[in-house]
């Protein structure tokens, strides 16, 4: 026998009395054991401690864990589904043990307590809750919850005596008309009002209920305008599906990104795809999106709905149609211009508010407007020339007004004048075709007289070098007031003989026809 089993066994084997053994002053009974630094610093010592810790804590774990998966002994075991449906059941329960652990782990002691219930594998066989624990997701009352107020009887009073209380107290609506506000949209955020007892006048209540339907139904318009129309970058749903169908066709390789925006358009940079047997696609091309918005561009009706080619269809469409209708005249008139050797993109396809044109600049750098570009004194006299001349081809032989001709619509590349954005130009049969044409005129006068050419014409000169005609006035007003004598004339004899001519007297030029 050791040591330690003699010092042990020593006061049981000695003769005295009793009290000797429970008297508190005595020598103890054992001696501790004593243990070395090296057997404190043993990993299986700590592994067997925390072990004991665990079955002490969670006896009816390990109890679950070490006895079988399921008793009775008319288990048939043959059975494939019987043996998966075992290790399922066996899984199930080694799980919920290690959320209960996890539970057990995090909560400790606080009076704040986070479940894992809404994860357990529940089972039929399972009744691990108690009778005393209350989910309140099953409950109908959730005591956390204010009561609503209670509705006012038909007779229309409660109570008696002194004590009477009817629909018309202050209290009793205040608090209905809190109840109420659960009632309004989701969007619309009421708070807990119930719960903080609050009272809310009738004056207060409706005019909270005014802003909410005025709110849900803004909300409406913002969706609708989101899923309908084009803003900003202009690429709302339908577009984009315009712009895949492009790119799967093959006729565009890529989509680079944006490169200008402007009040009616946004302008994309592009790779031309495949050439087809009808179609040359350029290297480069310029997409232009149209908005479909009409807050932003609203004057666009009077450029098309008096024009001649489109005055039939205007009345029978819609605004939103209307869009469609401009990215047409668009693609028309660059046709025109083109037929009449005027520098301007190339038309390659138009699809609804689409419109695809060759891209003016190289490398995704887009030319520079005029008014950016730093020209020397002979390329700005080279260029006012020739953009005198664009707008004599322009009124003569395309027979079309720009209607918005400035240094902004105006590129300078490879030495040359580009004339862009066009889908505002009219004809000069137009009932303010010939305004349209003065203030282009005024537009390019006062450019390139600040630019320092000296050779640039007046509004006047210019008016009367680009249309032929020969108004003789003193002042603007006066020439002002011709211009709109002539255009009341057109209009008159336009409306009388049915006949889209221009009637303005010109020096030797043919009279002009539409197309």
């Amino acid at each position: 026998m050791d040591s330690v089993g003699v010092a042990a066994a020593a006061p049981d084997a000695g003769p005295g009395p009793a009290w000797q053994s429970k008297c508190p002053w005595g020598a103890p009974s054992t001696t501790s054991i004593s243990c070395s630094l090296a057997d404190v610093m043993s990993e299986q010592l700590a592994k067997e401690l925390q072990l004991e810790e665990e079955n002490a804590a969670f006896p009816e774990v390990v109890a679950a864990a070490e006895g079988p998966f399921i008793t009775g002994e008319n288990i048939d075991t043959s059975s494939d589904l019987m043996l998966a449906q075992m290790l399922q059941m066996e899984f199930d329960r080694e799980y919920d043990a290690q959320l209960r652990r996890e539970e057990k782990k995090i909560n400790g002691d606080s009076k704040v307590s986070i479940s894992f219930e809404n994860y357990r594998k529940v089972h039929p066989y399972d009744s691990d809750s108690s009778e005393d624990e209350v989910d309140w997701q099953d409950t109908r009352h959730d005591p956390y919850r204010a009561d609503k107020p209670t509705t006012t009887p038909r007779r229309g009073f409660i109570g008696k005596g002194k004590d009477i209380t009817t629909k018309h107290d202050e209290v009793v609506c205040g608090r209905k008309n809190t109840a109420r506000m659960e009632n309004f949209a989701p969007e619309f955020q009421v708070g807990d009002g119930i719960g903080m007892d609050l009272k809310l006048s009738n004056q207060v209540f409706n005019a909270l209920k005014q802003h909410a339907y005025s709110e849900e139904r803004r909300s409406a318009r913002l969706h609708e305008k989101k899923e309908h129309s084009t803003a900003e970058k202009a690429v709302d749903p339908k577009t984009r599906l315009l712009l895949y169908k492009m790119v799967n066709s093959g006729m565009l390789e890529t989509i680079t990104g944006c490169i200008s925006t402007g009040k009616e358009s946004v302008v994309f940079h592009a790779y031309g795809g495949n050439a087809t047997e009808d179609k040359v696609i350029p290297p480069e091309c310029a997409i232009k999106v149209f908005k479909t918005t009409l807050n932003e561009f609203k004057n666009r009706d009077k450029y098309i709905k008096d024009d001649y080619r489109f005055k039939d269809r205007f009345s029978k469409l819609n605004p939103r149609k209307i869009i469609r209708m401009w990215a047409e005249k668009e693609m028309h008139n660059l046709t025109r211009m083109q037929n009449a050797g005027i520098p301007c993109p190339q038309v390659v396809i138009l699809k609804k508010h689409v419109l695809v044109m060759s891209f003016i600049g190289q490398d995704q750098i887009p030319a520079p407007k005029l008014k950016d570009v730093t020209l020397s004194s002979e390329d700005m006299k080279k260029a006012y020339y020739q953009i005198l001349n664009m707008m004599q081809q322009l009124y003569r032989e395309c027979n079309l007004v720009h209607a918005d001709l400035s240094e902004y619509n105006m590129l300078w590349h490879d030495g040359k004048v580009w004339l862009i954005d066009v889908s505002q130009s009219v004809e000069p049969t137009h009932p303010h075709g010939l305004e349209f044409l003065f203030r282009d005129c005024k537009n390019v006068s006062q450019f390139f007289q600040k630019g320092g050419v000296a050779e640039a014409l007046n509004e006047r000169e210019l008016f009367n070098a680009v249309s032929g005609l020969n108004i003789t006035a003193d002042n603007e007003v006066d020439f002002q007031a011709e211009i709109e004598a002539l255009e009341k004339m057109n209009e008159d004899h336009v409306q009388n003989h049915g006949k889209k001519l221009s009637t303005f007297s010109s020096d030797g030029d043919p009279p002009i026809y539409d197309e």
